[in-house]
């Protein structure tokens, strides 16, 4: 058990709107008319309908301060909430290929790309990134690391037996396996102070672009659909399989880049963790899953996909800026970005 005193919880600011979408939304959270907005031909992965989605989404975390917590079922939003995720996911099944060999899938995301040409966030950050650029990168990452494994534990419920045991074991080690100094958002938080940036929940939203938004945007829509709860399984075992090399990567990152204990605690317990995990989700989620349910295999494969889509369009954002010396953030950490 902890020693540490327990903290008062304290809900996010509203963030600023990015079109008229987002704007009807958080007009309606700030007490005014139901939202009543035609989404048609809105960019499904634009600002408006990505922040739209987090603001209705984040009803059901933390949700704001000063809005109304019985807003979390108003009827209007969630109307307004149905229509955005038929847009983004009709998006996302348009440039997903579909496909139902979860075993290949899972093949594939333990083949570690090698050699000195390798592109990526994580690689970019060990070989040569800045500080700054792993400043921006922990601040992108801590609209989901800040609320790590609470968007999979809405599939909880919408499994049984084996499946549901596995899962639960692997959501009780990122809880800190009983130690609230552990929970993997506490040493996130920690991380966050280490490195001089802002730890309190969702301060970051309006600096963040569309892209980190639609990361987490996916995490929240699928845990939320029992329909697609074959996808949430998919998008975790994704993140499991893939965590831990790109986690040391990190650590080594920061340990190149001076940063202390404190900073390199979070990703150094993913490498271990994280490869643990990795058998649980194979042997103890998808395989009892699957065999209790076969039907979900497709999804399983678009759950993989759609979030490594996803984590791809954000780390394309994030290379292209600091390829040319720019912030990746919508409003810079207030360094001047080196190059």
């Amino acid at each position: 058990m902890t020693t540490t005193a327990p903290q008062p919880v304290a809900s996010p600011e509203l963030p600023a709107p990015r079109g008229p979408i987002s704007t009807a939304v958080i007009d309606a959270l700030r007490g005014g008319p139901a939202p009543r907005v035609d989404v048609t031909g809105a960019d499904p992965y634009g600002e408006d309908v990505q922040l739209a989605l987090h603001c209705c989404y984040e009803l059901h975390y933390r949700g704001f301060d000063g809005v109304d917590d019985d807003l979390e079922w108003d009827p209007a939003l969630l109307a307004l909430r149905g229509g955005l995720e038929r847009l983004f996911l009709g998006a996302l099944r348009a440039d997903v290929e579909p496909g139902d060999d979860v075993a290949a899938e899972v093949d594939a995301l333990l083949v570690e790309p090698v050699g000195p040409d390798v592109v990526g966030v994580s690689h970019h950050l060990r070989r040569d990134g800045e500080l700054w650029q792993l400043r921006e990168y922990v601040a992108h990452r801590s609209i989901y690391h800040l609320k790590e494994a609470d968007p999979q534990a809405w599939v909880i419920p919408r499994l049984c037996g084996p499946a549901k045991a596995a899962l639960v074991t692997v959501e009780h080690d990122e809880y800190g396996g009983g130690d609230p100094d552990r929970m993997h958002a506490r040493l996130f938080a920690d991380m966050m102070r280490a490195v001089d940036l802002d730890d309190a929940y969702g301060h970051y939203v309006d600096a963040v672009p569309a892209e980190t938004l639609a990361e987490v945007n996916l995490m929240s829509m699928c845990g939320l659909r029992r329909s697609l709860r074959g996808a949430l399984v998919g998008q975790f075992a994704a993140v499991e399989l893939t965590s831990s090399p790109g986690s040391e990567r990190l650590v080594r990152a920061m340990r190149r880049l001076g940063c202390g204990p404190a900073a390199v605690a979070f990703y150094d317990e993913h490498v271990e963790a994280d490869a643990v995990h990795e058998q649980i989700i194979r042997r103890g989620v998808l395989g009892p899953m699957l065999a209790a349910e076969p039907a979900l295999a497709a999804d399983v494969v678009f759950g993989v996909r759609a979030y490594l889509l996803l984590g791809d369009r954000l780390g394309d954002r994030l290379l292209d800026a600091w390829s040319r010396g720019e912030s990746s953030l919508r409003r810079p950490l207030g360094e001047r970005p080196a190059g």
